[in-house]
């Protein structure tokens, strides 16, 4: 297993690069997301990868970033989903967008992204929805680095208590900016106050 390509980007071109690792020339596989955020050519990059072995090939796929890998990671464990498959879906849609749309059920979004289709998208939600929920809880844009130990107590509370993932978070971040030296139960009290309205 190729864990990763640390080298010199020496092409890029539709659906992959080449990077030159000490004069040898590794092809990955790379969503359009991944590449337009690729380093400009002669550059230096770092790319997290997934070997693919087949009969007749051994495949590179590369990621800039670690959640792009695990969404891709995910993608490829459900039914009918090959890495090509997961690639070319990972470049009509970012990994924290999808896994957003994965987590809150939402069809109509997920079937807008080019390889996705009716079936596919309910087997997505049905499979990847429970694993992809802290994924999308960091897509919120309030979300990361500031919610602390407390806040996702709450959040474990509320799912606890049989609130959907989404409405979960979605309390959490109601409340966030007051939690400052708040007890667990005094904001517990107050995100079931905003989600039973």
């Amino acid at each position: 297993m190729i864990a990763h390509v640390s080298g010199v980007v020496a092409d890029k071109r539709e659906g992959e690069v080449v990077v030159d690792v000490n004069g040898v020339g590794y092809r990955v596989h790379v969503s359009q997301n991944c590449l337009a955020a690729m380093p400009a050519r002669g550059e230096k990059v770092l790319l997290r990868t997934y070997t693919h072995v087949r009969e007749d090939a051994l495949d590179l796929y590369g990621f800039l970033g670690e959640e792009e890998e695990a969404v891709f990671r995910e993608l490829i464990a459900v039914k009918a989903v090959g890495p090509r498959a997961a690639q070319n879906i990972l470049s009509g849609i970012e990994a924290r967008e999808l896994a957003a749309a994965v987590a809150g059920g939402d069809l109509a979004r997920l079937t807008k992204v080019p390889g996705i289709g009716k079936k596919t998208a309910e087997r997505l939600v049905v499979e990847l929805k429970e694993k992809l929920v802290a994924l999308a809880r960091s897509a919120s844009p309030r979300a990361g680095s500031e919610r602390g130990p407390l806040l996702e107590q709450l959040e474990q509370a509320l799912l606890g208590l049989g609130y959907r993932p989404p409405q979960a978070a979605q309390a959490v971040e109601a409340v966030a900016d007051r939690s400052a030296g708040r007890p667990l139960d005094e904001l517990l009290r107050e995100a079931l106050k905003l989600l039973r309205g």
